[in-house]
């Protein structure tokens, strides 16, 4: 299955504690605006650094806080990754990133019924942008608990949402080969290859990405790779 973390920063810094100064503030601040930069630059360790730097000066910050958890997944830390959510979303229940982080934190832990909640959890904010990001791994978590039926219901809400999303494409032809609908699955599959950028519709290109792909990988993703090798071959 394909990765379910969603790295999302927002661009600006949310305080959350009214009797913090200003020029703490703005310390905090600056602090997570080069963790931001450090990050999305590659340099985990140093946005780390910051991260911190910045929820010292400012301990209840709900985006710092998201943001430190993301660092934790990239570090494979995932018990300090999921308290890190679970404090953001205790901050703010509307804080949609962070329970879909919170979600795929659990996914990772193969704890795929507590990730299904954690992706509902984020689409109870009425005003959450990114919908199809949680029914997409929504879908996913289904599709590993086995419930293929709820799985297929779930990508589609995604592709209601956002009709040229090309991950729950993905995600629906596995369920189709699971089901037996082999030419829904190859249906399915050619979308996706399609709307996915990597490959612009070239389904050699999609074929040798995954053949190179399965050399690394292993588990769950490893028979999902598989499928989709076998699944090319219809």
């Amino acid at each position: 299955m394909r990765e379910g973390i969603i790295i999302m920063f927002l661009i600006f810094f949310i305080s959350s504690c009214a009797t913090t100064g200003k020029e703490t503030i703005d310390k905090a601040s600056a602090h997570y605006q080069l963790g931001v930069s450090y990050f999305n630059e590659g340099r985990i360790q140093m946005a780390y650094v910051e991260f911190q730097k910045a929820l010292e000066l400012n301990p209840n910050d709900k985006t710092v806080l998201n943001a430190l958890g993301v660092v934790y997944l990239e570090f494979e830390d995932l018990q300090k990754a999921e308290s890190a959510f679970l404090k953001a979303v205790t901050l703010d229940q509307n804080f949609s990133e962070a329970y879909n982080n919170l979600g795929a934190t659990y996914g990772r832990m193969g704890r795929w019924a507590d990730a299904v909640n954690s992706f509902k959890a984020a689409l109870k904010n009425p005003v959450y942008q990114k919908q199809e990001l949680a029914y997409n791994s929504i879908g996913d978590a289904y599709y590993r608990l086995g419930r293929i039926d709820e799985a297929i219901e779930s990508y589609r809400e995604a592709i209601k949402r956002v009709q040229d999303f090309y991950r729950p494409y993905y995600g629906l032809s596995l369920c189709y080969n699971t089901k037996g609908e082999y030419g829904d699955a190859a249906t399915a599959i050619t979308r996706a290859i399609n709307l996915d950028p990597l490959f612009g519709g070239d389904k050699d290109k999609a074929t040798e990405y995954f053949e190179n792909k399965r050399l690394q990988t292993k588990n769950e993703e490893l028979k999902d790779i598989n499928d989709y090798l076998e699944i090319l071959k219809y």
